[in-house]
């Protein structure tokens, strides 16, 4: 063992101490947070228009700070990109993290000065739990990668520009800057696939260690791998030890994965961003994520079936239920006020508060009333796909409402299957009546004959990857939307049919 491998034990164990401390007092290092935001920013523009100065609980915020989404807050973030500063949050920001948003165009996400530690902190401690609980840290001698976007940042008004990912690569700790590949010039290369190839060429012949990312991409890194040396990962690696992942449910990847890799790697998944960090898995033996209470975020929820109603509930951390679809709402020290964020989550313990992601609020499918969710439709092919050895590249479904060879509308799956099934239409069929054991609704519309059973198209190789191409969107941060009430994607996705 190296000796950053076993400074990393007794750093661990003290880090470990300081997070049972918040987590085992959420409620109180909430209410922390929120005297502090409140405190913080009375003097902006935004909270001199909304009397932060008399703010004195949460019922005060709630009646004073309506919630918004980013079209509500742009006009406030537009003036902080012009330069003009205290609009949000004392100052300039540090960063605009540069998203890509479906009717706004590119967003800017604001980071302060204040928020950007905990982005990596929140890094840090996930690595640290997994240290302190498992006693692995022979990792951290090793080389490590991250799969992650351009660190060129732009300028503008004083403000750097850029995706989360490449604002991170800056601040990596300098411990760990001689480990970490691919090198900055590689990082810098723009084109994804040319991007891959180029990170092939620089660690196929180094001792990798940790590899993190958005699933999908690392798979796509991993299969260009294994083609040039005609190798599983762990015979290219046998050092790999650990794969943090993020952004996707990895589920439906993993069997992927696990093949191309050769065997079952430790995880972590990780709920980084670009408004804040907000939880990572702190436990190798429970797949839930810890929320970060004390991280700079002040947390509301609403319920799923309420958002889009006039007046819905707005909950804080004391008030949730558990196994009950939420969206998440967040205040932040980066000046975002309850600022939806677009994901929903269930609270699986609230001893300590640990959620799972459930989806994205406006992605679901809901044409007749079903509202079919992202973990229905995982579940639901991810337990069928398992029982009968079938890998899962990726998926999307869409609702079919007139079906161009008339009949009932149905719910239309387009899968990448890595191991197909034997018989395409019984597996659809197997995957149907275990959506319909999920959602009771749309369970009733099958069986009231409203809707026919899904149908199911198995996708040529490379679909995806080819799809997101044409729309420029291939690697980094950029995902595939699981569910859409609308046909862009499964339009687009017809030719790939194979």
């Amino acid at each position: 063992m190296g000796l950053k491998a076993a400074l990393s034990k007794p750093y661990a164990k003290f880090a470990v101490w300081q997070i049972n401390k918040w987590k085992n007092n959420a409620l109180k290092a909430q209410q922390t947070v929120f005297k502090s935001l409140i405190n913080t920013a009375k003097h902006t523009a935004f909270g001199k228009n909304h009397q932060f100065a008399t703010i004195k609980s949460y019922q005060d915020y709630k009646r004073q700070v309506p919630i918004r989404d980013y079209e509500d807050l742009k006009p406030y973030i537009d003036k902080t990109v012009a330069g003009e500063a205290n609009v949000l949050w004392p100052g300039l920001p540090l960063y605009f993290a540069k998203t890509s948003g479906t009717t706004s165009g590119v967003k800017y996400i604001p980071i302060s000065k204040q928020s950007m530690p905990y982005h990596i902190k929140a890094a840090k401690n996930a690595l640290l739990c997994y240290i302190n609980q498992t006693g692995k840290a022979d990792f951290v001698d090793g080389k490590m990668i991250f799969l992650q976007g351009s660190p060129v940042l732009e300028q503008k008004n004083g403000v750097a520009f850029g995706r989360l990912s490449g604002i991170v690569a800056h601040h990596v700790p300098q411990y760990l800057q001689k480990n970490r590949l691919p090198s900055y010039a590689t990082n810098c290369i723009d084109d994804w696939e040319q991007k891959v190839d180029a990170i092939v060429t620089e660690t196929i012949n180094e001792d990798m260690t940790l590899i993190s990312g958005i699933p999908p991409w690392c798979q796509m890194y991993f299969d260009k791998l294994s083609a040039q040396a005609n190798k599983k990962i762990k015979d290219i690696f046998p050092n790999f030890k650990l794969f943090v992942h993020g952004g996707v449910n990895y589920q439906p990847y993993k069997a992927k994965m696990v093949e191309s890799i050769g065997f079952d790697v430790d995880t972590i998944e990780t709920y980084p961003a670009s408004e804040g960090f907000i939880a990572f898995q702190d436990n190798q033996n429970d797949t839930s994520l810890l929320l970060l209470v004390n991280g700079g975020i002040f947390y509301e929820f609403i319920p799923v079936d309420e958002f889009f109603t006039e007046n819905p509930t707005r909950l804080c951390l004391a008030e949730v239920e558990l196994n009950k679809n939420y969206a998440l709402i967040l205040s932040t020290n980066a000046g975002l006020w309850a600022y939806s964020i677009g994901d929903t989550v269930k609270f699986v313990s609230k001893n300590p508060y640990k959620i799972l992601v459930t989806g994205r609020i406006k992605h679901f499918i809901s044409a007749f009333g079903e509202h079919v969710i992202a973990e229905e439709v995982e579940h639901a092919l991810l337990s069928v796909a398992n029982k009968e050895g079938v890998e899962i590249t990726e998926f999307t479904l869409a609702p079919q409402i007139n079906p161009p060879q008339g009949g009932l509308p149905y719910h239309e799956w387009f899968v990448e299957f890595a191991k197909p099934p034997a018989d395409i239409a019984t597996f659809a069929l197997k995957v149907d009546t275990a959506l319909q054991q999920k959602n009771i609704y749309y369970a009733d519309l099958i069986n009231g004959n409203i809707l026919q059973p899904l149908q199911l198209h198995s996708l040529k190789p490379n679909a995806f990857i080819n799809y997101m191409r044409t729309q420029g969107k291939l690697g980094g941060q950029n995902k595939v939307p699981r569910l859409a009430n609308n046909r862009l994607i499964a339009d687009e996705l017809t030719p790939y049919i194979a």
